[in-house]
């Protein structure tokens, strides 16, 4: 059966932004999938289509930049006719890099993490009041629920957009415009597979795109997963930092 759902992510050429495109694809979505590499988007592209997704756009773009994401949000929602979910998705997982005396790094993963989530979401808004329906999601971590050694930025980017999120939800709700935060844990993906260190309840992407998607469909205000994760975050909130970054390593 087509549902028509109009579906746009942003960080869609791998890890969970892939995984995601390729879930809707599957329930005959029209797509609007933006990244930087227009190779890798031009492959996930492929496979939505064969998955059955009803039309794919793709958007070569820097989430960072202002101007170009409103023009994007803007020409996907006339070619679709609307707009039912935006996937503010893109994003990335630096060290600080504070020994090399040099704020490049760090600037560059809030710039992307919270700039990238503002100049996604923000150019829907309007289009979304006027429906008086529509849905947000903002990928958060669960790095936003504590401190991480050498990543302070992302952390602290990760709080912000889930902060957001949180505003947002209130001040959208009259309007009928739903807001989903999304913490995963770790997923298996491009971002990941850098990593040297352990990584508790790694997860493979397919399978947190099918969960994540439906926490959207079942209307969650925050979705803290895998679950082992959510218990523990639960649980240890009355504890210290530290002690939950001991557990999780």
């Amino acid at each position: 059966m087509q549902s028509d759902e109009k579906i746009f992510i942003t960080g869609a050429s791998s890890g969970i932004g892939a995984a995601m495109a390729i879930e809707y694809a599957k329930r005959e979505a029209i797509l609007g999938l933006v990244a930087r590499r227009k190779d890798k988007l031009s492959d996930i592209a492929k496979q939505c289509s064969d998955q059955g997704a009803n039309s794919v756009e793709t958007y070569s773009l820097d989430v960072t930049d202002e101007k170009l994401s409103a023009e994007i949000a803007k020409e996907f929602m006339t070619m679709a006719d609307g707009i039912d979910v935006v996937v503010a998705n893109a994003g990335l997982a630096l060290p600080d890099h504070m020994s090399a005396g040099n704020s490049a790094q760090i600037n560059q993963v809030l710039n992307t993490n919270i700039m990238g989530v503002t100049n996604t979401i923000i150019p829907f808004i309007p289009r979304l009041k006027e429906q008086k329906r529509g849905k947000l999601v903002i990928v958060s971590s669960i790095a936003s629920f504590m401190p991480m050694s050498f990543f302070g930025g992302y952390s602290a980017s990760k709080v912000a957009v889930r902060r957001l999120s949180d505003s947002w939800r209130e001040t959208l709700k009259k309007h009928n415009i739903q807001v989903t935060t999304i913490c995963p844990g770790y997923v298996k993906s491009e971002m990941t597979d850098v990593n040297d260190f352990h990584m508790p309840f790694l997860m493979d992407a397919d399978v947190a795109a099918r969960k994540i998607i439906r926490a959207i469909d079942f209307g969650k205000k925050t979705y803290i997963f895998p679950w082992q994760l959510r218990y523990l975050i639960t649980a240890m909130k009355p504890f210290p930092d530290k002690l939950l970054l001991k557990l999780l390593s």
